[in-house]
């Protein structure tokens, strides 16, 4: 009997040291002061950091006026997808939103990030883009494309 409980315990440490887990760059992305109107697109980077397929299977926003897209095809152990996250930034006053990320990691099923900022029609002119971040942003916005192309074509 003891020999069962040990072995069941032991597989049971495999298993959960042998599982996808999501983490993230960074939880909370804080735009600032920014102008009414402005660009409210920001991109989290989700990692798998386990070993097996990690598959987010849901992005809930706590407001219509943020709109998260995503993509529920796996990320394969060691990669990154990015979750594209739109703030209505017509809207003026602070802000501090909740998104929920929902995914098939054992330990954190639902993981919490946000976004926060002011929008104010004082606030100062927005620095250019760098060169790697305007970079960065186009592959992301392709992407995206061609991911709600591919959705589109399954309906």
């Amino acid at each position: 009997m003891k020999k069962l409980i040990a072995g069941i315990a032991l597989f049971g440490t495999f298993a959960i040291a042998s599982a996808q887990t999501i983490t993230f760059d960074k939880t909370t992305y804080d735009y600032g002061t920014i102008k009414p109107s402005s660009d409210g697109t920001r991109f989290f980077t989700v990692t798998n950091t386990g070993d097996k397929p990690l598959i987010i299977s849901n992005v809930k926003p706590s407001c219509g006026c943020t709109t998260p897209e995503f993509s529920t095809a796996p990320i394969m152990p060691k990669k990154s997808a990015k979750i594209k996250v739109g703030y209505n930034t017509a809207i003026n006053g602070a802000f501090n939103k909740m998104i929920e990320v929902y995914s098939n990691d054992p330990a954190n099923n639902r993981s919490v990030i946000y976004i926060k900022g002011n929008v104010d029609p004082n606030a100062p002119e927005p620095k250019p883009l760098t060169p790697a971040e305007l970079k960065a942003k186009a592959k992301a916005e392709k992407k995206a494309a061609k991911q709600a192309k591919k959705a589109a074509a399954k309906k």
